[in-house]
Formats: C-alpha cells, structure tokens, sequence
C-alpha cells in the first residue's frame, strides 16, 4: 500500500479539521477565557495541557489560534502544563522514549510561551505509582490524575494528594462526576439535570466548601462548540460560570501550580494499577483491551531501538506520530456495536479497517528502517 508513497498522514484533510474546529471551538473558547480573565480582573484562571503535534499544526495550519493562546499567556492567568509531545503511551512500553517526549515537549512549551512547566499531565490522564515516581525524579512538583472510586475508594477527589513513600510530588485529582456533567452531559435532553445552568453548576461546586479543599474540573477543550455545540447554550454556560463561582466568598480559581503551593497533601493515594479517564472503566481497556491493540502497540515499539540508530529525524518523526494515543482508540472494540464515544471520534468504517491501515503504515517504516 505504501511502497512508494511515505506521505502516510492526509495533511490537507488534517488541516480542514483543524481549521473546522479552530472557528467551532479554539478561537471562539479561546476569547471568552480571554474576556473572563479580564471581566473579573485576574481572579478567573486556567490550565491547559497542549501535546506538541498540536502546537506543530496550530504552527503551519491555524496561526491565529497559537497567537490566542500567547495572548491568554501573557495574563498571568493561565498555565501550561507538560505531556508526551505526541500524545503517546509511550510510559507503558519505554521509560526512555517517555523522557525524550516529555523533554521534547518542555523545550517547545518554554518556546512558545517562555515559561517552564512544574506539573506534568500524562496522555488520557493515565497514571500510577511508578509515573509519579519517574515525573517527580523528572523535576515535576505536581501531576493531574484520574479521581477514579477504584483508587479513592470512601475519600473524595476534592483534597490534594501524594504518593506513597513520602514523595513530595503532590497529585490533582479530576472530579469527574462534576466534570462529566459539563463534558458529556450537557446536551443531553433525558438527563434528570438538563438543562445546566451556571447557577445550578455553581452551587454543586460551592457544596464541597467545608468538605475540601479543590474541585478540580478537566476536559477536551474541544467540549467547548465542537463536542458540545454552540446551539446547545455551552458558551453562555461557560461566561456566566466564573461569576456565579465567585460570588461565594470563599471560592477561588488557581492554577495547578498554585494549589501545590497553597494546599498541603490531605495523604497518600496508592495506585499501584494504571488509571486513566476513559470510559466508565477508567483504565486501559480503551487502548489495550483487544489483540487487535495489544499487537499494534507491540510491533509499533519493536521498532524503537533500530530507528534510534538510524538516525533518520523524518523517520522518527512519523514513527513517533503513529505512537499517538488515538490510533488504538479506533481499534477499540468494546462500543463499536452500540456507537458510542469510540464510533463517534473514528474517521474510519470499522476497529479493524483502523487496525489494517496502522498495520500497513508501520510496516512501511520497517521497510525504512532496514533500507
């Protein structure tokens, strides 16, 4: 299939896309932080956590969307944070890969946007105790992780946490009731809560004052006019919310950075198995719950040791972007039957037409590779 063209990635379709969601969600997003961090005087503030593809499209398709983003950066409002640059499991299958991606990304981070990040967010949230040991000997100070019942078991996810073994990394859990509710709920008409108002949503979240110290709130930026249409209200949604959180007196926006210095660690979380925020799972079964994934991860990281010697940048690069989180979330055949979130984000007919073409792709690196 590919003998001859190494053009693997549909760049021109890559770039619609991009464009189609920069106008639907991006820029418009981007402006109403930008108008709530102004509207009430720096006390609204948020995080964002970019992969360096990302950055790399924004660069060469969408350049008006990277000068917003320098825009929000430049209030002092707004952090980011460091990931795998090419939104990868690389951490699953080589610590060495992991440090070079994370690196990769610190450096375009600091060049964008010139700052250097203190808290590491990993691909799809996916977490344990061994990352927070490899992040925190990496010189992160704090991590974001999944506040999944199966870790926190009775306690909540609203207090910052630690790892065992008296690390000094401090832990962000995601409330994910109240973070779904925005992310997945919003539109949804048989929902017993619809329709969401900022007021209603304030007072859920003004309910943990007394019973903790954060509501940590993450979700795709795309929830913003691209999964969650602008029809559906979530625009006027998100510009009365801050408002209405700040009329409690005792409710604050920080940073991550700001919370590690503000809060210390309520105890210990231990999380001995991988949790990550996909699915009601909340593990890896979306990337690695079939044969179909298990063998493309596999033959996909085989091939490391030999390209790293070879030393084609090219070559790395485009097998670095089939490392990327999304290609196994399309081989993923736990929802395809019913069309679920799985179906919905997949440009491709079936799981395994998905599986063959990632196949066949990577087979031609190989070729490449022993060329």
């Amino acid at each position: 299939m590919f003998d001859t063209d190494r053009h693997y990635f549909d760049d021109f379709k890559n770039a619609e896309i991009l464009r189609k969601i920069a106008a639907r969600c991006y820029l418009p997003t981007n402006q109403l932080m930008l108008d709530l961090i102004e509207q009430h005087s720096g006390k609204f503030k948020i995080a964002y956590s970019i992969s360096g593809v990302l950055l790399e499209q924004f660069e060469q398709h969408a350049p008006e969307v990277l000068t917003s983003f320098k825009k929000l950066a430049g209030t002092g409002c707004v952090e980011f944070l460091n990931e795998t640059y090419y939104h990868s499991l690389s951490f699953l299958y080589s610590r060495e890969e992991f440090r070079q991606q994370v690196e990769m990304h610190r450096r375009k981070i600091k060049q964008l946007f010139e700052v250097d990040a203190r808290v590491f967010r990993n691909t799809e949230l996916i977490y344990n105790n061994e990352l927070a040991t490899f992040v925190s000997h990496m010189g992160y100070e704090g991590c974001l992780a999944e506040g999944a019942d199966q870790v926190l078991g009775t306690r909540t996810p609203n207090f910052i946490y630690s790892p065992p073994g008296g690390s000094k990394l401090k832990l962000l859990l995601k409330n994910y009731r109240l973070s779904d509710d925005i992310a997945f709920r919003f539109s949804d008409k048989a929902w017993e809560q619809h329709p969401l108002t900022a007021e209603k949503f304030a007072k859920w979240v003004t309910q943990i004052n007394g019973h903790g110290d954060a509501c940590n709130l993450f979700m795709d930026y795309e929830t913003f006019g691209e999964h969650q249409w602008a029809e559906t209200g979530i625009f006027d949604f998100l510009k009365h919310l801050p408002g209405e959180l700040l009329k409690q007196p005792e409710t604050q926006f920080l940073t991550p950075s700001e919370m590690i210095d503000t809060y210390a660690s309520a105890g210990e979380i231990d999380v001995p198995h991988v949790t990550s925020w996909a699915d009601t799972e909340r593990d890896l079964s979306a990337w690695l719950g079939n044969a179909m994934q298990s063998n493309a991860l596999h033959e996909l990281h085989k091939l490391e040791g030999i390209l790293k010697e070879r030393g084609d940048e090219q070559l790395l690069a485009d097998w670095r972007k089939l490392g990327t989180s999304d290609h196994f979330y399309y081989m993923c055949t736990k929802y395809w039957a019913d069309g679920q979130v799985h179906r919905y984000f997949s440009p491709y007919e079936s799981p395994y037409d998905s599986y063959i073409n990632f196949m066949n792709v990577l087979d031609n690196i190989q070729s490449r590779a022993r060329g």
